[in-house]
């Protein structure tokens, strides 16, 4: 249950704004509970002057979700906080049926070749734009006409994404990426066991004279050349497209297998065997085993360890970014322990002190007096961190060149851009960059984004607008190039593009 201490509460109204399901209110400037309560307690973590608790008291007439860690207690006909899951006659059910058939429908370019019929790579820019692109190229593909238009496009909206897998912390979210001095981009959210940065982008493009080095910065890494970036008051960065990052010196091996937590789930059944405990220290979600769901699964107690970090939920730890172990701020393993409550706890009981890695571990014992001590690792206890290493992924970075080609880049295609802009939204048109195929956003425009890793290498150049160059390639039936308005008049066969190149099929 949650419970409101009246004398501490400052009527602030802080758990107001942050409660999911408008549980909590505020009267003559204190705060009371209402009957939608599920004591989910995200008004108990941000209280700012510790007024309300959480107890592990059961209101009556609630049932206990167990779908996550959270646990709400639902009241009867309530949702919890998630508001997928209702109390109905005292079970959890959850309040969507099942979706089983999905909505995307098989695309008319299912008759279109995977490939372009030739690629935009060294075909030149048309320029003005109201000319035809500088190559339209048609053959017969499986008994279909088949057209590809390719231009290499000037894009001032351009960028790319670097995803690099590591734990590291490598500086805060929204910092300042710098090359040579120069801003070229920004840290972004984190992903899952990867850290992401944005690197260019239209503003950064257009800023005066710096715009050179984001330009080159940009083709640099598409075309996969090694880069190095200094994040603002953070790391230094050498990143390349399929290669291990090194940060600030040191070259990343393993990309975390999971959480903290995570790592806790998949490999409790290994590590209940050959430990007593185990914190998984992890820059996002630290795992304490015992009093993990997944511990008492393989049929643990809570061992009384209470590790480092802030408590979220059963077995679950928020830490400080940091350097050290699980890109925390731990570089000591003894450091993970906090205290042990020897009323639960036993001298001699072993502590497993890992990360999702598993590149670092250490065995503690608990002593006598509460404290623990770090004594020689076991080859049982090794061979369990060797399978959370074993099952990682080898760091890399990848590298993703997003661009628009929403403006005049469309009239080298057809007289009606707008039509070209439709039909790539409806999949009546196969868009690909470098012969690589692209993700189009949803939306306005036409967004993309592709995988440098599948374009043809050294793909894109830069111009001193600056803009960078990417080669383009749009394919589709000839009746469809027709519908557009293209520039039909300017098709020329395959055996035809090749014999002019001096090449045969």
């Amino acid at each position: 249950m949650i419970k409101v201490i009246l004398d501490k509460c400052k009527g602030c109204s802080i758990c107001v704004k942050n409660c999911p399901l408008d549980a909590i209110e505020v009267k003559e400037k204190k705060a009371y509970t209402n009957d939608k309560c599920v004591s989910c307690g995200i008004c108990v973590r941000v209280c700012p002057f510790k007024a309300i608790e959480r107890t592990d008291e059961q209101a009556p007439n609630t049932v206990k979700c167990t779908h996550c860690p959270v646990n709400c207690t639902i009241p009867e006909g309530k949702t919890g906080a998630c508001k997928r899951y209702t109390n109905i006659n005292g079970e959890t059910v959850r309040n969507r049926k099942l979706v089983v058939d999905a909505i995307t429908s098989i695309p008319e370019t299912e008759k279109l070749p995977y490939k372009p019929l030739i690629t935009a790579v060294g075909s030149g820019t048309s320029y003005p734009c109201c000319r035809p692109a500088p190559f339209i190229v048609q053959d017969n593909i499986e008994g279909v006409d088949v057209v590809t238009v390719v231009t290499e496009a000037p894009l001032s909206y351009s960028g790319v994404k670097v995803k690099i897998d590591t734990n590291m912390h490598i500086g805060e979210e929204g910092a300042k990426v710098k090359r040579d001095g120069k801003v070229v981009g920004m840290v972004t959210t984190e992903e899952y066991g990867a850290k992401m940065l944005t690197i260019g982008g239209a503003n950064l493009l257009s800023n005066g004279n710096d715009g050179f080095v984001v330009a080159k910065t940009i083709v640099d890494l598409a075309n996969g050349r090694r880069v190095t970036l200094k994040v603002e008051n953070g790391s230094t960065l050498e990143v390349q497209q399929g290669e291990a990052p090194i940060i600030d010196g040191l070259e990343e091996k393993l990309m975390r297998v999971g959480c903290g937590s995570a790592t806790v789930g998949m490999f409790a059944r290994h590590l209940c065997n050959v430990v007593d405990e185990a914190i998984v220290l992890d820059y996002h979600v630290i795992g304490l085993l015992s009093e993990h769901f997944a511990g008492q699964e393989v049929g643990m107690t809570y061992s009384g360890v209470v590790p480092y970090g802030v408590k979220s939920t059963r077995g679950r730890y928020f830490g400080n970014h940091g350097h050290g172990w699980g890109g925390t701020e731990i570089v000591n393993p003894i450091d993970a322990v906090v205290s042990v409550d020897m009323n639960l706890c036993k001298a001699g009981r072993k502590i497993l002190v890992t990360e999702t890695t598993g590149q670092k571990a250490a065995l503690l014992e608990v002593q006598a007096d509460g404290l623990v001590k770090e004594i020689p690792m076991t080859e049982e206890v090794l061979n369990a961190v060797r399978l959370i290493s074993n099952t990682c992924e080898e760091s890399k970075v990848a590298v993703i060149y997003t661009g628009g080609t929403g403006g005049s880049a469309r009239a080298g295609v057809t007289n009606y851009p707008r039509k070209l802009t439709d039909a790539i939204h409806n999949d009546q048109i196969r868009m690909t960059v470098a012969g690589a195929p692209v993700f189009i956003l949803p939306g306005g425009g036409i967004n993309f984004m592709v995988d440098v890793a599948k374009m043809i290498p050294e793909a894109t150049t830069w111009v001193p607008t600056p803009a960078t160059v990417a080669p383009v390639e749009y394919t589709m039936t000839r009746e469809k190039y027709e519908d557009l308005g293209g520039h039909t008049e300017h098709i020329i066969t395959k055996d035809e593009l090749l014999k002019m190149l001096g090449k045969e099929e």
